[in-house]
């Protein structure tokens, strides 16, 4: 089995699925802990299934299903965005938005003459499959994105943590929320490489989940978070390449049993109320 991992190794295709692999972790494990923090599980599947409208789409114009499934997720964020502007309209703005989109993507498909093989795949992942050409749109779509994250890091924090007094403070509490949805658009079209649009909420969702159980510090949590998600993804295309079964089916166990193990815990392992304070305090720059 060891053998079977080391010779897949030498090709492109298992090379090509480690590099994406870490690159879509490393963004999928940051954006979750604030999708958690948030409560935006939700807006995540729609994200992922509007992303897939927007790939059946590009396959019927005959272009890069991954560049529809970008341009799927970042109209969709923008759409919610405007419409959702509070936070108790969010959730039914995300249904009607996601219902509509669900509809055209049936409309894509029917229109399609050949059968959408591509567009099936992101229905279940493909990272084994991904080319160099994949690799190099990821790992821009990486780089803009955690840039963009960083940048807003403090006051989303802060607007996550406590958003009347982030509000009270001057923070643009609304406008981040848009800019959030926009980053969260961008780790869903990555995620989706990984697992699919029917599993995207173990990458956007369980390591965020899970690190929330181990410590309360918000730099903490999103390092846990991240770490979850290397271990979820890198240990699942080894196991893939080992057994020969989807990469999907061992990210999710994999992803599934930490967040046991950490619910089973039972305690903050790393982290107590303390910590909390001190991360609400730091972002609020006090």
């Amino acid at each position: 089995m060891i053998d079977q991992v080391v010779r897949l190794l030498g090709y492109d295709f298992a090379q090509n699925a480690l590099v994406a692999g870490v690159v879509i972790a490393i963004v999928a494990g940051i954006v979750s802990r604030f999708v958690v923090a948030r409560n935006m599980s939700f807006a995540v599947h729609a994200l992922s299934e509007l992303g897939f409208t927007g790939a059946a789409g590009a396959i019927l114009l005959g272009v890069s299903p991954v560049a529809g499934l970008l341009v799927g997720t970042t109209v969709s964020a923008l759409l919610i965005g405007w419409l959702g502007v509070r936070v108790r309209e969010r959730d039914t703005v995300v249904g009607v938005v996601m219902a509509f989109g669900l509809g055209l993507g049936v409309l894509f498909l029917t229109l399609y003459p050949r059968y959408a093989t591509a567009a099936f795949a992101i229905l279940f992942g493909t990272i084994t499959g991904v080319s160099r050409g994949d690799v190099v749109l990821l790992v821009a779509v990486a780089i803009a994105t955690l840039v963009a994250l960083a940048f807003v890091y403090r006051p989303l924090t802060f607007a996550t943590v406590d958003p009347e007094v982030a509000e009270a403070r001057g923070v643009p509490v609304r406008l981040l929320g848009v800019v959030f949805l926009l980053i969260m658009a961008a780790a869903v079209a990555e995620a989706v490489q990984v697992v699919g649009v029917l599993l995207i909420l173990t990458l956007l969702i369980t390591p965020g989940a899970t690190a929330e159980r181990i410590t309360a510090a918000p730099s903490r949590a999103i390092a846990c978070s991240v770490a979850i998600a290397l271990f979820s993804v890198v240990g699942g295309i080894f196991l893939s390449l080992a057994i020969n079964l989807p990469v999907s089916v061992f990210v999710t166990s994999l992803s599934f049993g930490l967040y046991l193990l950490a619910r089973l815990a039972g305690r903050r392992l790393m982290g107590g109320r303390r910590d909390s304070d001190e991360g609400v305090q730091a972002a609020a720059g006090t």
